[in-house]
C-alpha cells in the first residue's frame, strides 16, 4: 500500500485522516487568498468553501477521537501512498503560476489522492471496524471531488489554443 507500511488501526487511520484535512485546509485557504489576490473573488468563494468542509472534518474527527488515544506520527512514519500527503499540492511553484483552473485541478488531484489512500486502507486491512471507517472516509472524499468538479466545469480552461481560434478565422474568411 505504501512506501512504509499499512494503517494498522482505527486509531491509526483517525491520526492520518487528522493529518490529511488539516493539510488540505491549510492549503486551501492559501489557494483562496492566492485567487482573491488575484481579483478572482469567486474562486477564491470556491476555495473557502472547500477549507471549511474540511476545517468541518477536522472538527468532526477531534470530537469522535475526544477519547481516543492517538498515535504520535513523525512526519516521515505517515503510510501515505507516495512521498507526501493525500491532499498535499507542490506549493511554491504552483504559487507563481496559479490560475483558477489550475487551482482547482490541483483539488481535484488532491480530493482523488485522498480517496485512494482510504480506498487502499479498505482494501489492505482485515480489521472489521478499520475497513469500515475507511469506507466512510473515502465516500466523504467523493463528495469532495464532486464538488471540486462542479467548480471545474463552472471555471473552463482559459488556455486560448490560437492555431483553433485562427482556423477558424481563416475558415470564415476573416482576415
Amino acid at each position: 500500500m505504501s512506501r512504509h507500511r499499512a494503517i494498522g488501526s482505527v486509531p491509526e487511520l483517525y491520526a492520518h485522516a487528522l493529518a490529511i484535512e488539516r493539510e488540505a485546509t491549510a492549503r486551501y485557504l492559501e489557494f483562496a487568498d492566492r485567487m482573491a489576490d488575484e481579483g478572482n473573488d469567486h474562486v477564491a468563494t470556491l476555495f473557502r468553501s472547500l477549507a471549511k468542509f474540511e476545517s468541518e472534518h477536522v472538527k468532526e474527527l477531534e470530537d469522535v477521537t475526544r477519547d481516543m488515544e492517538l498515535p504520535d506520527i513523525q512526519a516521515n512514519q505517515y503510510a501515505w501512498l507516495d512521498a507526501s500527503a493525500p491532499e498535499t499540492a507542490a506549493h511554491d511553484l504552483v504559487f507563481r503560476l496559479l490560475t483558477p483552473h489550475d487551482a482547482l485541478e490541483i483539488a481535484l488531484d488532491a480530493e482523488r489522492r485522498a480517496r485512494r489512500f482510504f480506498d487502499a486502507v479498505y482494501e489492505n486491512s482485515d480489521d472489521a471496524p478499520l475497513r469500515e471507517l475507511a469506507l466512510d472516509m473515502a465516500r466523504e472524499e467523493d463528495d469532495h471531488v464532486a464538488w471540486v468538479e462542479r467548480a471545474l466545469a463552472a471555471n473552463p480552461d482559459p488556455h486560448i489554443d490560437w492555431e483553433k481560434v485562427l482556423e477558424e478565422r481563416g475558415a470564415e474568411g476573416a482576415p
